[in-house]
């Protein structure tokens, strides 16, 4: 999410804003969820005098670190009663450390949460009850970034963070490329045909020249990132689900959804048109345009305020290509009390205060790593000038049709929204997948041999 702040960021949700960690097997000590309504301001049960201390977990990169800190800084100077402390944790330990708290029964008061285990948490009593937070406001966070569990609320994401495309205008000027349309997406034969103009041999052919060097490639022409959880946008682009929407099947051996991946690996195994990345670590953007050696790469909103930023060329943004459905999917840390807190109101107070637009503006969401979680930024045209038309951004004619719009009108939830057990399932699903990046096997035959247990885990309630 989460990569993702949120999710799925940079090493991710963001949410992100994701980043998908194995939970391990070991079980949390169950706990009784607590009812605790939201009120509109901080309500301490401390003796007078006394401040309420209350402990907020996060993962990430250290500069979303550092603007967490900006915000708990804030919210500590304007509500004297109470003190939250920052608790870090390193992305890649986060769930386990959870789960190892949860056992001591010395969970945080309060924390961002990486999405796959949420659901896990719910059914593990370890999450308080959150959903009179809202009860009574005029707006809502987005219905498609609420986690839930039996149709009831568990959590909000912090952000909504939605996957696109990204190009290099330098290098699309220079081999007399068109830019990608901000408001139709290529098709994938589009996309594969615009990368091949873009990706160049040593001796400066593309990769449509009858003298084309595979083995002296200087510039891709595209990546599409294989960090497991993003490859479930793919599977709907081309027809086929993970898991069925009503969230009772595992359907991630479908045809249609090995056909998405393979088609994923062949850009770098048929088409020669994109670097071979293992699938290991969250690094798409990073490694690729952010350092200047592709034309186009696919990542999150976050990765605007987390690595575009600081890119040496002007970059631009688009749609995903479109395999036969136009889709993308959201996502976003999960911001949850857990229910072994001490304070609950006062944890409640906070995670509400964090994720209002106002409280985070400066430092995540005029930055580019947050998107808002309100409806109305999105469809009021003077809310949404406020978020994009900033330096940190595109151009407001292309961000807002090839982004705000695309999050509107095409995002659905990433799966862990409604399926538990995703951290297992995308972790397992993560090491199966290798021999399909290097070409030992194909993803059908992967799919075939590992559904197994891939649905042993879906089915492990």
């Amino acid at each position: 999410m989460k990569k993702l702040i949120a999710l799925l960021l940079c090493a991710s949700m963001a949410l992100g804003m994701a980043a998908c960690t194995s939970s391990g097997k070991q079980d949390p000590t169950d706990a009784p969820a607590t009812d605790a309504p939201a009120t509109d301001g901080p309500a301490t049960d401390a003796p007078d005098g006394e401040k309420v201390e209350i402990t907020y977990s996060y993962w990430g990169t250290p500069d979303e670190a550092a603007s967490v800190q900006e915000v708990a800084d804030k919210y500590n100077a304007e509500n004297p009663g109470v003190h939250v402390t920052v608790m870090a944790i390193p992305n890649e330990e986060y769930v386990t450390k959870l789960n190892t708290m949860a056992v001591a029964k010395e969970l945080p008061d309060c924390g961002i949460m990486n999405e796959g285990g949420v659901l896990d948490f719910a059914a593990k009593g370890l999450l308080a009850d959150i959903s009179s937070m809202y009860e009574g406001a005029d707006s809502m966070p987005l219905d498609s970034i609420t986690f839930k569990s039996e149709g009831q609320p568990v959590a909000y994401s912090a952000a909504n963070e939605i996957l696109f495309l990204y190009y290099n205008k330098d290098m699309f000027d220079a081999a007399g490329v068109e830019y990608p349309s901000a408001t139709e997406p290529m098709t994938w034969d589009e996309f594969v045909n615009t990368a091949k103009l873009l990706t160049l041999d040593a001796n400066g052919n593309n990769a449509t020249s009858a003298d084309f060097d595979a083995n002296s490639i200087v510039q891709y022409g595209c990546n599409v990132d294989n960090w497991t959880w993003q490859l479930e946008v793919w599977a709907l682009s081309n027809g086929g689900r993970w898991f069925s929407e009503d969230g009772k099947e595992c359907t991630i051996n479908s045809p249609e959804v090995a056909e998405s991946i393979q088609k994923v690996a062949d850009l770098y195994l048929v088409d020669h048109v994109a670097p071979y990345r293992p699938g290991l670590e969250d690094s798409g953007i990073q490694s690729t345009i952010a350092a200047g050696n592709v034309a186009m790469a696919t990542g999150g909103t976050w990765n605007v305020g987390t690595c575009m930023n600081t890119a040496e060329f002007e970059y631009g943004v688009a749609r995903l290509p479109v395999m036969k459905n136009e889709v993308t999917i959201c996502t976003g840390g999960p911001q949850v009390v857990f229910s072994q807190s001490k304070h609950p109101q006062e944890a409640m107070d906070f995670i509400k205060w964090y994720m209002q637009e106002e409280n985070s503006w400066d430092s995540l969401i005029a930055t580019g790593i947050w998107m808002p979680i309100l409806e109305e930024y999105y469809t009021d045209e003077a809310l949404t000038h406020k978020w994009v038309d900033n330096p940190n951004f595109p151009a407001y004619e292309e961000f807002k049709p090839a982004v705000v719009d695309y999050a509107m009108e095409k995002a659905v939830s990433t799966c862990w929204y409604y399926i538990p057990h995703t951290n297992e399932f995308i972790e397992y699903l993560r090491g199966i997948l290798g021999p399909v990046w290097t070409g030992e096997q194909t993803a059908a035959d992967v799919l075939a041999d590992g559904y197994e247990t891939l649905n042993s885990i879906f089915l492990d309630n």
